[in-house]
């Protein structure tokens, strides 16, 4: 399955309303490459074959589709896992790049190795002090702070937004999770009384990022995964997806601080 039906709100200026919309999965999959864990990705369960032998390739850790003997995914309750044979000429590359794997801008889980580490505990999000006029007015002021992306068009932003929508600081990067990383690092030891507002779509990564650094409400451009939405319900965070001039998805409320009529 690559979506489901979820219940939303839909919130407008002059309201909300009560709907339906249609949710990308977000699934963790472990990749383990000759016994060895190597990865988590966020990402779609589907056609994870063709992924796992592209994957091998970008990573340099095989040169030809001849050099990967075996590709076994299979699902489990913590999510999926792709195991990997490579040829005997290629097995000496696994154990150095475990060793020496760096980040990158892909995936904000690329260094975790394996599923059991997806589950560490996050904080209870605290209920959201914000009205809807709050929301249009940050969003419409964001581009104000995206300097380095109105001469390249090629990066995202993270903000913090106040009570009543006034953005307080902002951070731009080419990897959206990072962005929101430099925001967490450039608010230490400040409380974030609005909301966060992301130029991103709303995965597992960036509602627990939010968690982290309790927030009370995450506002993103993009829509949510269905990974996203489990773990903000799971920790009480408000989600607000699709954000645009006119109109905003309600995707997670669980203070009822929006209702539809």
């Amino acid at each position: 399955m690559t979506a489901q039906i979820k219940p939303v709100s839909f919130i407008r200026p002059g309201g909300v309303t009560a709907g339906e919309r249609c949710v990308a999965v977000e699934a963790p999959v472990s990749i383990e490459v000759d016994g060895l864990g190597y990865a988590v990705m966020m990402m779609t369960p589907s056609d994870l074959e063709a992924f796992a032998v592209g994957f091998m390739l970008t990573e340099r850790l095989a040169d030809t589709v001849a050099d990967i003997i075996a590709v076994e995914p299979f699902e489990t309750d913590a999510g999926w896992i792709v195991r990997i044979a490579l040829a005997d000429r290629c097995r000496n590359r696994i154990h150095d790049r475990v060793r020496h794997r760096t980040s990158d801008t892909s995936c904000g889980l690329c260094g975790i190795a394996g599923l059991e580490q997806l589950h560490r505990p996050a904080p209870i999000a605290p209920r959201p002090d914000v009205r809807q006029h709050a929301l249009f007015a940050a969003l419409a002021n964001l581009r104000a702070y995206q300097p380095l992306n109105a001469l390249t068009g090629a990066v995202h932003a993270a903000a913090v937004c106040n009570r009543e929508g006034r953005i307080v600081a902002a951070y731009e990067d080419v990897g959206r999770h990072n962005a929101l990383d430099k925001l967490i690092g450039g608010q230490t030891g400040q409380a974030i009384e609005g909301f966060i507002l992301v130029t991103s779509r709303l995965s597992f990564e960036m509602v627990d990022k939010s968690l982290i650094a309790n927030a009370p409400l995450l506002v993103g451009i993009s829509a949510p995964t269905t990974l996203a939405l489990l773990h903000a319900q799971k920790y009480g965070l408000t989600l607000i997806a699709l954000a645009r001039s006119d109109a905003m998805i309600m995707a997670h409320d669980p203070h009822n601080i929006f209702p539809a009529f």
